[in-house]
């Protein structure tokens, strides 16, 4: 299968507008409909939760269900205190990292609109070199030039408006592609490109395929919680990134090896079902994609968990995208693993039956 006939121009297109788009934990609805709209060609119906998680279902009167799912959400920001000179103190959305604020701007989300802010840091001239501080929860702040708490009212701003960073997506030596919020909004596209695919290549699944654009994993796995519970999935596909572990100040000894580049990561842990994940294995090796493997420990921290344990437990696995820089703006994946993780969750979905139980005692 050649490379264009997965990311061409037209997916790489989507791919841009739907990382661009703002779409922060509990408020991923913008990012969501844009999501559908791209879907809608290669999926039979919707169906959508309360919450916001969106599900395009192929074959949808099949008895035997099977999941494919990546979720929707990025890493933000809440204000949480607006002082008397107009600074605003922020708590975490997710898992923001404090260490990179300092001097990013960012966009505040109102009633009123967009209004711009930045993370202000004193100047190296006037720090104290012998005490020298690092950004942390308590001094780090966002400026929206102005004076007075009632002025940043007036804006619209207020506790509880969310913050994303405004950083965009761009191409960086020809197949790097660099983003905030590829964790994990690339995994809602590589699920989209699958559908499209199956529905290119006229193949005919012999079970419903549920797939599934979570909300809210980065604060716990929320929306796959919820909506595993509405589909009650015979089996489920989890997609999702996971660490390069090449880049500076990674211990290989405690987190394995792992680099963008070398093929999509298939997880060890108990919530990963061991047949489900060799079926995968062996489609890897049969069709010759390229793979990694990674030892989880007792939980894979993704939405995996949230399925495998749900409905006196569904059958999971877990394909993911290496990544470095995870919940930084400058998150970075290789367009081979793109390509690689949508060939590989495509060619196993070939490889499932109906009525498949993947039961250890069979």
């Amino acid at each position: 299968m050649k490379k264009t006939e997965i990311l061409d121009s037209k997916s790489l297109k989507f791919l841009e507008n739907y990382l661009n788009n703002a779409a922060p934990t509990g408020y991923e609805s913008g990012g969501q409909k844009l999501w559908m709209e791209y879907l809608k060609p290669y999926v039979d119906e919707f169906i959508t939760d309360t919450y916001g998680t969106a599900v395009g279902v192929i074959n949808p009167d099949a008895k035997y269900k099977v999941v494919i799912e990546g979720h929707a959400d990025e890493i933000s920001w809440y204000v949480n205190y607006i002082n008397d000179e107009g600074l605003i103190y922020v708590v975490r959305n997710g898992g923001s990292d404090h260490q990179i604020a300092a001097s990013k701007r960012v966009n505040i989300h109102t009633k009123n609109g967009i209004v711009k802010g930045v993370f202000g840091w004193p100047a190296i001239h006037t720090r104290d070199k012998e005490k020298e501080q690092s950004p942390k929860m308590d001094n780090i702040c966002i400026d929206v030039g102005c004076s007075s708490k009632e002025e940043v009212e007036k804006l619209g701003v207020h506790v509880g408006c969310v913050i994303t960073y405004p950083d965009e997506f761009f191409v960086l030596n020809k197949d790097k592609f660099v983003c905030r919020a590829l964790d994990n909004r690339v995994g809602g596209f590589m699920i989209a490109q699958v559908a499209r695919l199956l529905k290119e290549n006229k193949k005919k699944l012999p079970f419903g395929l549920y797939v599934t654009n979570s909300v809210q994993e980065e604060i716990g796995l929320r929306g796959a919680e919820m909506i595993t519970h509405r589909i009650k999935p015979d089996v489920a596909i989890v997609t999702d990134v996971t660490h390069d572990t090449t880049t500076p100040m990674i211990e290989k000894k405690t987190n394995g090896l792992t680099k963008i580049g070398d093929g999509p990561v298939i997880s060890y842990a108990p919530a990963v079902q061991n047949k489900l994940r060799e079926l995968i294995i062996e489609t890897a090796e049969k069709k010759k994609i390229p793979f990694q493997r990674h030892a989880s420990s007792r939980f894979t921290g993704t939405d995996t968990d949230a399925f495998a344990y749900s409905n006196g437990g569904v059958p999971s696995a877990l394909i993911s995208l290496p990544l470095r820089y995870m919940h930084t703006t400058v998150e970075m994946v290789h367009r081979d693993d793109v390509e690689n993780v949508i060939n590989l969750i495509y060619e196993s979905l070939l490889q499932i039956n109906e009525g498949d139980s993947f039961s250890y005692f069979e």
